[in-house]
């Protein structure tokens, strides 16, 4: 932006003949460019809204009749219509079938789900680095509080998923075992892991848990880092799956032994909840999604014929259901928002492991027999997928679905369009054959239907039609004429301009 300053005159040219200056250049405000990429922005929203509109316009106009016209089979040579209408009714009862088919699935998938749970077993231990005992410089029962502790634990959380044929008392047996086994080089009964073959996919540790949280049982003011809680969160990305993993470490200075709590929230889909205690009662649960708590409500209401003759969608409310909603009925439509008050989030699972930094622990003696580092084992149930899950999704939601889709689409787009010419040829038949019949009562005919139409157009119609269009008014051509007449013409531009904008 260009400065302008006022400078004094000298005396010399006080008396000088003032001279006449041009204006100077017009500075425009700052946010007046702002103003009109947002005005140019507006416009081109508006136009591409406009076009999106003619465009859904245009396909809701667009033709979608496959039936042949009628009347089509008297002047057609052979049974070519006839077994066009035996395909097309083929055609209906198919999409029928499947559709029916499509529904069953769909709802034995959400209504009738097999709930499956596995065993994870988790193997909590600890390592440790620069501690007192390690080093030998000091007694590792003083405390010094003048230097900063270098001394360090590192902390390995693992899981994996139990096979089902595992025998959980033997199971039990070898967690009693002296000698306890590493997860990552021995399978639970000893042998060596087996080989999964890329078919099985295994889950890993993390895609069973939304999000770890383990907390400090010291406070902040105490912790040589200042922490009190590490967590971790499924992320809800394209790429959660490369997050995936078998064993989460963390590392941490300290040189006592210190509780924790692992907090692990269990991941469902659909999503379940804690119910309320009078909701657990009525459904014989504690947990359950929400279609599930729906289908409950609605098969007790079935069972104890709650459901009203008048209106199917009302149910009664017995002692039960009114201690639910606290009301003497309830509609069905309305159960989402009443069972909302009666879901709860579901409680993460607890796991206490105490973070171990002495000798005994991280070196036991040969005499007592203890493994070194021994992890601390848990077993959790966690809900498995259905395997019959993919086989249902792949018959509902094949690959080349919508390929086929497509194409189907386009193949009808052609019949819609063939139907439309046979139609035409149709009409040009009636009207030549006609014509061949009596040409002279067709030509008055059809005269008179052109009077009538004008007759619309002018808006002087009147009577019910059957003119025969004798008056010289219509056989007379030319400006003079009734056909060349301005009102004429403008009705005639009007009922063309109506037909454009209908799509035709």
């Amino acid at each position: 932006m260009q400065q302008y300053r006022n400078y004094a005159i000298p005396a010399q040219a006080h008396h000088a003949t003032p001279t006449r200056r041009a204006p100077g250049p017009v500075v425009q405000p700052q946010h007046a460019a702002t103003q009109q990429y947002n005005h140019a922005s507006m416009q081109a929203q508006q136009r591409a809204e406009q076009e999106r509109r003619e465009r859904q316009r245009r396909i809701a106009m667009a033709p979608t009749d496959k039936n042949i016209p009628d009347g089509v089979e008297d002047i057609c040579i052979g049974d070519g219509v006839a077994r066009y209408r035996e395909l097309r009714e083929i055609e209906r009862t198919l999409d029928a079938t499947m559709m029916r088919k499509r529904l069953e699935t769909t709802d034995s998938v959400h209504h009738s789900r097999t709930r499956r749970y596995g065993t994870m077993r988790i193997w909590i231990s600890n390592t440790v680095e620069n501690q007192p005992w390690q080093s030998g410089a000091m007694d590792p029962d003083a405390f010094d509080f003048e230097s900063d502790t270098n001394a360090t634990y590192r902390v390995k959380i693992q899981g994996r998923l139990l096979d089902d044929g595992v025998d959980q008392g033997l199971e039990d047996e070898d967690d009693d075992n002296d000698e306890e086994k590493d997860p990552d080089a021995m399978d639970e009964d000893g042998a060596e892991p087996k080989k999964t073959t890329p078919a099985q996919k295994p889950k890993m540790f993390s895609q069973f848990f939304t999000s770890i949280a383990i907390d400090f049982d010291r406070a902040k003011s105490l912790q040589p880092d200042n922490f009190t809680q590490i967590e971790w969160k499924r992320p809800e990305n394209q790429n959660a799956k490369e997050s995936n993993f078998s064993e989460l470490e963390f590392e941490r200075k300290g040189d006592e032994n210190i509780n924790i709590a692992i907090n692990l929230q269990r991941s469902h889909f659909p999503e379940k909840f804690r119910l309320s205690k009078p909701m657990a009662e009525l459904l014989d649960t504690d947990e359950e999604d929400r279609a599930g708590v729906m289908m409950g409500i609605w098969e007790y209401a079935r069972s104890q014929h709650l459901q009203q003759d008048d209106d199917e969608r009302k149910f009664a409310c017995d002692a039960k259901l009114k201690a639910l909603f606290n009301s003497d009925s309830f509609y069905f439509p309305n159960l989402p928002q009443l069972i909302k008050p009666h879901l709860t989030t579901l409680p993460p699972l607890q796991l206490s492991y105490t973070i171990r930094v002495d000798k005994d622990y991280i070196h036991p003696s040969p005499e007592s027999g203890d493994q070194p580092s021994k992890p601390t084992i848990y077993d959790v149930q966690v809900a498995l997928d259905d395997p019959l899950q993919p086989l249902l999704n792949e018959f509902i939601r094949p690959k080349h679905s919508v390929q086929t889709l497509q194409e189907i689409h386009k193949i009808d787009e052609q019949i819609v369009l063939l139907m439309g010419a046979i139609g035409q040829s149709k009409a040009k038949h009636a009207f030549f054959t006609s014509m061949s019949k009596d040409p002279v009562a067709f030509v008055k005919r059809w005269l008179s239907s052109q009077k009538r139409d004008v007759e619309v157009l002018l808006g002087e119609a009147s009577r019910g039609g059957g003119e025969d269009a004798s008056g010289e008014e219509w056989r007379r051509g030319g400006a003079d004429g009734v056909w060349g007449s301005e009102v004429a013409k403008e009705s005639v531009a009007l009922w063309l301009a109506r037909q454009n904008t209908k799509g035709h």
